[in-house]
């Protein structure tokens, strides 16, 4: 019997060819339910190596009992993070 999804079973990490191309070093739930938003750090494999850490903000949608990927917004380096989180304190500082 299949087991209901929940927001712990989702990751962003991949593999092909049985090596893991996309490594994910941290999760942050935004939101759980019907629809779940869910923010990843991540890096990639380059070559040998690894990629800076980027993020992923990525929205499912449960639909019997399973997550389907519906949207997904990727940040794609720290200066691009640092510009986004800038702009979010100037939109809503703290002192509201």
């Amino acid at each position: 019997m299949d087991h209901e999804m929940t927001v712990d079973d989702l990751t962003c990490e991949w593999e092909e060819d049985g090596q893991l191309t996309v490594e994910q070093l941290d999760k942050y739930v935004l939101t759980k339910g019907a629809w779940a938003t869910i923010m990843y750090k991540y890096r990639e494999r380059k070559g040998e190596g690894w990629t800076d850490p980027k993020v992923r903000v990525q929205r499912y949608r449960k639909q019997k009992g399973r997550y389907s990927s519906q949207s997904k917004f990727n940040i794609s380096s720290a200066k691009q993070a640092r510009q986004i989180v800038q702009q979010l304190q100037q939109w809503f500082p703290e002192d509201e």
